[in-house]
């Protein structure tokens, strides 16, 4: 991965330095891990996801993107966009609040790992509704997305997506995942 034209973000002790290859890839060199990255508004993410849909509608293709966070210990976390969807929607959110930035680049991470977890998660589906005009979510999802940590790999842990989610919702009952007979204490029925 090669970097170039370095971009400093003030609000982080953090820099994204992005560069280009010949080939048209866009590399982003982060010096910070996915689950260190900052807490978005809901609203900005709301803002996102509209702009994602509208970017999908257009068919507008985004360049191929290859992401490498490195952590304070010497390891990294590499991650590659080559998917038509996924390039499209980074290039949104890149076009709109821009990824050179721990802000912009968690917003773009939030809002792939919401996608994630919405296509992976049939619990969730009762806090959403997509329709070519147009979707609903239920407002603390997108809170819950907002502010849930990032995983190593820049998802969100499921379990604590649930949890989190459970603390924001008002109306909705969201149980955490168990294992089958695992117990919360050594009480036998």
């Amino acid at each position: 991965m090669s970097a170039q034209d370095p971009h400093s973000d003030q609000s982080s002790a953090g820099t994204i330095r992005v560069g280009g290859e010949a080939n048209g890839m866009v590399t982003y060199l982060i010096d910070l891990p996915p689950e260190s990255l900052p807490s978005v508004c809901k609203r900005d993410l709301e803002r996102a996801w509209y702009a994602a849909r509208d970017a999908a509608l257009l068919e507008q293709q985004g360049a191929v993107r290859g992401f490498r966070f490195n952590r304070p210990d010497g390891s990294h976390t590499d991650l590659a966009l080559a998917d038509r969807d996924a390039r499209c929607w980074v290039g949104a959110v890149d076009r709109s609040v821009g990824i050179a930035h721990a802000p912009g680049m968690s917003l773009c991470l939030r809002l792939l790992a919401l996608i994630d977890l919405l296509a992976r998660a049939p619990w969730a589906r009762s806090l959403f509704h997509l329709a070519r005009d147009g979707a609903e979510f239920h407002p603390a999802l997108l809170k819950a997305a907002a502010s849930q940590p990032l995983t190593r790999d820049a998802r969100f842990d499921e379990a604590g997506f649930r949890l989190r989610l459970a603390r924001f919702a008002s109306g909705v009952q969201i149980e955490a995942p168990r294992a089958d007979n695992q117990r919360l204490s050594g009480a036998r029925p």
